[in-house]
């Protein structure tokens, strides 16, 4: 299996897994950020299902900005998510799975063939350092919820 096939399981893995923690949470601001997630993911596969063939075009991603805007809402309706443990294993498995993607792509990038495929595998660790943070801050959220959600600027979420 070579690297691409290999990453390209892997995102379809980490897709698969973020839309079963949004089937199991009880949240739905947190339902819709894995399903955002889940949905990043598919983009991932699709770079890379290109990059077998040619040098693809690696989209603009805005997940940040809708990550702070759903926490925003939850915050308005005064949504305060239930610290169940069985969750928060869930998502600190997801973080894991984040940081083993962005060492993997991180790696990957020294061994590929093109500049450009460098350029894009570490165009994907930064986009898994990115989600790694959300789902740092969902567990944060999660386990402390007066104290997260009393910070109105959500600072939490900085621009990684």
């Amino acid at each position: 299996m070579n690297i691409f096939d290999f990453a390209m399981q892997m995102e379809k893995d980490g897709e698969e897994y973020y839309r079963e923690i949004a089937r199991k949470t009880k949240d739905r601001g947190i339902e819709t950020i894995m399903n955002m997630l889940a949905e990043e993911e598919v983009k991932h596969y699709q770079i890379l299902l290109e990059m077998k063939t040619r040098t693809p075009k690696v989209p603009e991603t805005k997940i940040l900005a809708n990550v702070k805007n759903i926490f925003a809402e939850m915050k308005e309706r005064h949504e305060e998510p239930s610290p169940d443990q069985p969750q928060i294993e869930m998502y600190k498995k997801a973080r894991e799975l984040e940081k083993k993607s962005q060492d993997f792509y991180e790696e990957k990038s020294g061994v590929v063939e093109t500049e450009e495929q460098k350029e894009i595998l570490l165009k994907l660790a930064d986009e898994e350092k990115r989600h790694f943070h959300i789902i740092e801050n969902i567990i944060t959220f999660v386990s402390r919820p007066h104290t997260w959600l009393e910070n109105a600027e959500f600072k939490h979420l900085e621009d990684y």
